[in-house]
């Protein structure tokens, strides 16, 4: 994706967070683009919201506008997103090649592929940047999947774990 189309993707997000707050819900222009994204906010360097769609399940313009405010106003580890905070807030755009599921977790390179694990009717995922952001390992990284999905950090061990991987297209405001 060219840098202009970027840029016009961040704006979009961003205005639409502005009209959460101040007006009707902004207008998209929308093209054929699909694909499975996440929307990322951070405030202080630190993870503010984040909500995504491993598939796409709209065109690609009115998924980011969603995907916006769900991750200001709808991620449960976090409270709503306040006026105030707006301006302190950067975002982040990943958009998502199709998931290829694997045939165990030795497959999964750390910090090109981001993954998911299904277990036991749970499922959980972790971006490709999470691992260059905390500093993981790889067993680290899955240790930290099977305990998000409320499981022992070994889980991912398990013969019935289920893995597939993506990798991203990563872009945020400066």
């Amino acid at each position: 994706m060219d840098d202009n189309r970027k840029k016009e993707l961040l704006s979009l997000a961003r205005r639409s967070l502005e009209s959460a707050f101040d007006g009707p819900d902004c207008p998209v222009t929308e093209t054929d683009e699909r694909y499975g994204a996440f929307v990322t906010l951070r405030k202080d360097g630190e993870l503010r919201g984040c909500i995504g769609y491993m598939v796409p399940v709209d065109f690609l313009e009115r998924e980011i506008r969603t995907l916006s405010r769900e991750a200001a106003f709808d991620d449960p580890r976090f409270e709503s997103l306040r006026w105030e905070e707006l301006s302190q807030v950067r975002i982040e755009i990943s958009l998502l090649t199709p998931m290829k599921e694997i045939a165990s977790a030795d497959e999964f390179v750390l910090g090109r592929d981001g993954i998911m694990m299904t277990l036991d009717g749970r499922r959980a995922v972790f971006l490709p940047q999470v691992a260059d952001e905390t500093g993981w390992g790889k067993e680290e990284m899955l240790s930290a999947l099977s305990i998000k999905l409320g499981l022992p950090r070994n889980a991912w061990k398990r013969p019935d774990a289920v893995f597939a991987t993506f990798q991203a297209e990563v872009f945020s405001e400066d």
